[in-house]
């Protein structure tokens, strides 16, 4: 588990906000854990990506855009649409 993440509670679900450096193997631990969304900026990528659990496997949204606000909501926009949220 990633301890002493930010969230983004301004809106459902609530976001945990990945450090930059995190190893996406201790993402992946925490996915299938916690089950709680995430943000994170994948390594050597300018454009932020989420993360969450679909009751059986990890998934990824890509290409959120570099904005960090912005990325929250999009991926928050996106996990409503799938219904996921």
């Amino acid at each position: 588990m990633l301890d002493d993440l930010e969230y983004d509670d301004s809106g459902a679900p609530t976001i945990g906000l990945v450090p930059a450096g995190v190893p996406w193997q201790d993402i992946q631990d925490h996915i299938k854990i916690a089950h709680q969304p995430l943000v994170m900026l994948p390594e050597n990528s300018s454009e932020y990506a989420g993360v969450y659990w679909t009751g059986t496997a990890i998934a990824v949204v890509e290409d959120l855009g570099s904005d960090h606000d912005e990325a929250i909501s999009e991926f928050r926009m996106s996990l409503h649409e799938r219904g996921e949220a």
